[in-house]
């Protein structure tokens, strides 16, 4: 199933968020979404999700739903959003609830999915004695459990350390050489874009609008023993991005 963003533009109020965006999103790809602070990136993914409305354009799921799909997309949130009274087992239960499947079936879904990322010893524990880097683990599970064509990660790792950061795009990145599943995954960390994307979409300064796309051939279970090669696709990111900034200064020198 293909994700597709079709002319995008949004506003909120007299501001333009977003201007004129398009991009697809394949069946087994993750693509990564960069760009300054306030340039739309989590706007884009929300319109993506159908939180919101965009003012024009349209976004679109293309194709079949993979076999048994509850839900063809679904959200990862930086911030976890779990339910403190609910144990790791409760809160994957949270989204199966109201799809008229089984107590039986749902307990085996739950069991599979804290399975696939490592948490069936933590089935009844409550998020308050759980890491940042569990936590995020769950909402992982969580996302998995409606079987999902492509999920929408908005930073999901922004609120944890660098150790476990590290430790979780390996998670993702095992994850995905089993499953083959597609994202669409906005960062603020370059070097997440780079161990994870298979394009890296960067935008522009708001109103934000496509200025450039960096394509990565690099199988992704290859990529923690390349780093050199991903230091210097980073620093071409980077560059993209400053001299969007550099531009930007530019323009508000001319105007002074």
């Amino acid at each position: 199933m293909q994700l597709l963003l079709k002319n995008i533009t949004h506003h909120y109020g007299s501001t333009t968020v977003l201007d004129d965006v398009s991009l697809t999103v394949d069946d087994g790809e993750i693509v990564c979404i960069v760009g300054p602070s306030g340039c739309g990136k989590s706007t884009l993914l929300r319109i993506a999700g159908g939180l919101e409305k965009p003012d024009q354009g349209q976004a679109l799921l293309s194709g079949p739903e993979p076999e048994g799909s509850l839900n063809p997309l679904t959200y990862i949130f930086q911030d976890f959003a779990l339910l403190p009274w609910r144990s790791v087992e409760g809160n994957v239960s949270l989204v199966l609830e109201d799809h008229g499947i089984s107590a039986a079936e749902r307990q085996a879904i739950i069991a599979d999915v804290l399975a696939r990322t490592n948490l069936s010893d933590f089935a009844k524990a409550l998020p308050r004695q759980l890491s940042g880097g569990m936590k995020q683990r769950v909402a992982i599970a969580r996302a998995l459990a409606v079987k999902p064509a492509i999920m929408l990660m908005d930073e999901p790792l922004s609120a944890l350390d660098s150790q476990t950061r590290e430790l979780l795009m390996d998670d993702l990145v095992a994850l995905w050489t089993r499953e083959r599943f597609s994202a669409c995954y906005v960062t603020h960390n370059l070097n997440e874009a780079v161990r994870l994307g298979r394009r890296i979409i960067v935008l522009s300064r708001r109103p934000g609008r496509i200025r450039d796309v960096v394509e990565i051939d690099m199988p992704l279970a290859e990529r923690a023993d390349r780093l050199a090669e991903l230091e210097t696709l980073q620093r071409r990111v980077w560059e993209i991005m400053r001299e969007e900034a550099r531009e930007a200064d530019r323009e508000i020198a001319n105007v002074a």
